[in-house]
């Protein structure tokens, strides 16, 4: 299996993980393709997303696959008046990953980070561990607590 940057920062933390591997469809990138090869839930395959905002520049969050980002609780959580989903062109820039890649750890900046609440009534999620065609599966609690240490910016929604 590959080794990420994601996946190093959770071996140097001592957290607990299982790589999860699937044939990347170029045209099918979502979260619902994903979840459907690897036989997963889909409300436990979170994809990461990157928003700017009016005051806060860059955030990153995590939702269920099946779920639309709610702009308006964001703006509102984040301290933001208005967010937009920042555009494909920048994501690799801004993160260091590619679309369908993108994995809230191991990101180029530490940009606030805000994980959907749901995700915690789940024994693990699965997020993107900065490759297509690879996902890391792990407890929630210790995806929020990674990303703590990393970075010292995180809220729940």
């Amino acid at each position: 299996m590959k080794k990420t940057n994601a996946s190093r920062i959770l071996d140097k933390l001592k957290i607990l993980y299982e790589i999860l591997e699937y044939k990347v469809d170029e045209q099918n990138l979502g979260a619902e393709n994903a979840a459907r090869k690897m036989g997963q839930p889909l409300k436990q395959v979170f994809k990461t997303l990157v928003i700017r905002g009016d005051k806060s520049e860059i955030l990153v969050a995590c939702i269920p696959g099946g779920a639309e980002l709610n702009l308006k609780a964001l703006a509102s959580i984040s301290g933001n008046k208005k967010i937009a989903m920042v555009h494909l062109k920048e994501i690799k820039s801004l993160t260091g990953y590619i679309r369908g890649g993108v994995s809230p750890l191991g990101i180029k900046k530490n940009y606030p980070t805000y994980i959907d609440e749901s995700a915690f009534q789940f024994p693990f999620i699965i997020f993107s561990a900065g490759l297509r065609g690879l996902q890391l599966k792990v407890n929630p609690y210790d995806l929020l607590k990674a990303i703590q240490l990393i970075s010292g910016k995180l809220t729940m929604r």
